[in-house]
């Protein structure tokens, strides 16, 4: 299997593949969905909110988010990685974004890195040599003119794809078609995209949410893993052997 690259991911576009990526947080989840052959695995910072419990996604620091993203970098030997840049030093201005960045990929070994579409942000971090994968967000008041414009914006200063979220059929279509670099879509994202990155937890129900939801997803791994664990613990105060 040959490793996947940005440039690869744009031929995608041209020839209207869709692109595949999932959002991972651990080795063992990157090792599975790149043998599932997604082209993508972003690292999110969603991992404090959706992982550890942490009650926004704003907590997670620079040393924190390297842990993730080198964890799944040995998961991900072909698949192409994108690392969010944490919040604060996105929230800190350029300098510290590109400073971020440059971390990433040289420790963690990203790919590429994620963060909201700043035209002026992303240029510097490009500039570094980092490539990016630039967030920006859509929504029923804004018009598709305006989220076109912001999207070439993007494009113009250097991004290599663009995670629109929150897009719509109608801007969504829009956007894809105005620029020749991806547009994948995470939250609110469709088929009118060129692609879709769903967070890895969501598509196998693994949170402990999923056990009473009747939402439909491909797995419901926390149904199942609490069925297994009153199997083991009867097992154990039965005087039963535990399995594996």
């Amino acid at each position: 299997m040959e490793k996947t690259t940005i440039l690869a991911l744009q031929q995608m576009k041209r020839d209207g593949r869709k692109i595949v990526g999932v959002v991972a947080w651990d080795y063992q989840i990157a090792r599975i969905a790149e043998r599932a052959g997604v082209d993508l695995v972003s690292v999110g910072d969603s991992v404090g909110f959706n992982l550890w419990g942490q009650p926004t996604e704003t907590e997670v620091t620079m040393d924190e988010i390297l842990v993730v993203c080198k964890a799944v970098r040995r998961g991900a030997k072909h698949a192409l990685v994108s690392c969010d840049i944490p919040y604060g030093p996105a929230q800190a201005g350029a300098e510290a974004s590109v400073s971020a960045a440059v971390r990433l990929a040289r420790e963690g070994g990203a790919d590429m890195v994620k963060i909201f579409g700043v035209p002026d942000t992303v240029r510097a971090i490009v500039r570094a040599g980092v490539p990016v994968f630039a967030e920006f967000h859509g929504g029923d008041r804004i018009p598709a003119a305006k989220l076109v414009d912001e999207a070439k914006r993007l494009e113009a200063a250097g991004a290599s794809l663009l995670d629109f979220r929150h897009s719509g059929p109608e801007a969504g279509a829009a956007v894809s078609k105005a620029v020749s670099i991806p547009v994948i879509g995470g939250l609110g994202g469709g088929p009118w995209l060129d692609g879709r990155v769903r967070l890895a937890h969501t598509a196998i129900g693994y949170a402990e949410k999923w056990i009473d939801s009747k939402t439909e997803t491909y797995v419901n791994t926390a149904r199942l893993s609490l069925e297994a664990f009153k199997t083991l613990i009867s097992d154990v105060r039965s005087g039963r052997q535990i399995r594996g």
